[in-house]
């Protein structure tokens, strides 16, 4: 079967979107799909402002439109509401084609923060984008209601997957001289993952920060006592969380969040607000703890047990992921 794939967000990213779309399409052609990706690296291009990593294409849709014709796929994904997505979507409709769509960002509550733009325009806009799609895939099911309740009816939960030959218990000796417990976060150092809320939390530990953006420099002159690390992948990073304590997921946006799975995969419990993302991978005493009082999180977590923080994140499969996809248009 020959699948497209189109998406604003790619490799050189570094998000949870790309490491999901990364995942399924390995997945898809493992088992012997076609599978072609088209993203920004297919067009010309400018950087956004606030994250020069990422890119928006300029004027897609003429070339989209013959790679749709040269590619003639069996199955179309459109992954974001972009430039390419929107190109997408409008040459699918013209043309027939049926396709699913995805709800990955929380962008009404994104734009809103960082461009003044009120929640209810960029819903209007999600609505009408994904209204003809055959389903819009939701990184979760409360994810998933959260879009019915803003009118888009055919969203449904799209499960996430571990890459099991990387993500595994490891021995870390890096913060064997670091007082304990170690607490550890890991993600896009950008202002929409609230990481001061967990910076600025009194609790005894060394927090330690995995990843990079644009106000790292800002939280290390804020936050001296913290050790940022820059990023890390594969091994290193499954190191770094099979190493820490208690992984600490302070976001209040994340529609999931794949490094709280990754994290349980190595045996790490988590410590997170109850919001949307935590709520459906975290139960309380079992394999973390949730709670608005963050530090409370923390101490709670802290007692829960590794081996049962392994066992509950068997249930996350990248196959099932990639099934879904294709299954949904069948």
């Amino acid at each position: 079967m020959k699948i497209l794939i189109a998406t604003d967000a790619w490799r050189p990213q570094v998000n949870g979107v790309v490491r999901c779309l990364e995942a399924v399409v390995e997945e898809l052609k493992k088992r012997g799909h076609e599978v072609l990706v088209v993203s920004p690296l297919n067009f010309r291009s400018f950087p956004y402002p606030l994250y020069k990593e990422v890119r928006f294409s300029i004027l897609p849709k003429r070339k989209m439109k013959r790679i749709l014709e040269d590619f003639s796929p069996d199955r179309v994904h459109i992954s974001t509401e972009g430039p390419i997505g929107l190109a997408a979507r409008s040459l699918c409709k013209k043309q027939g084609l049926e396709f699913t769509s995805a709800y990955h960002t929380h962008f009404p509550q994104y734009l809103k923060q960082h461009l003044g733009i009120p929640e209810f325009v960029t819903w209007k806009y999600m609505k009408w984008f994904h209204s003809v799609s055959l389903k819009t895939l939701a990184s979760s099911e409360t994810t998933a209601q959260m879009l019915k309740a803003h009118g888009i009816s055919k969203a449904v939960a799209w499960t996430r997957g571990i890459d099991r030959r990387v993500f595994l218990p490891r021995e870390n000796s890096e913060f064997q001289n670091m007082e304990r417990p170690i607490l550890l976060h890991v993600g896009r150092v950008s202002q929409e993952k609230n990481i001061d809320a967990f910076l600025k939390l009194n609790v005894s530990g060394t927090k330690v920060v995995v990843g990079d953006g644009p106000i790292r420099e800002k939280l290390e002159k804020q936050f001296p006592n913290a050790v940022f690390l820059g990023w890390r992948f594969g091994e290193e990073l499954a190191k770094a969380y099979s190493g820490a304590d208690v992984l600490v997921f302070p976001s209040r946006s994340d529609t999931f969040g794949m490094v709280m799975i990754e994290s349980l995969a190595c045996g790490t419990p988590i410590a997170a607000f109850p919001v949307c993302g935590p709520v459906d991978i975290v139960e309380n005493g079992v394999n973390g703890e949730m709670n608005e009082d963050l530090s409370i999180a923390i101490r709670n977590a802290l007692s829960v047990s590794r081996e049962k923080c392994l066992e509950s994140s068997q249930k996350w499969s990248w196959e099932k992921a990639a099934m879904m996809l294709i299954n949904t248009q069948a």
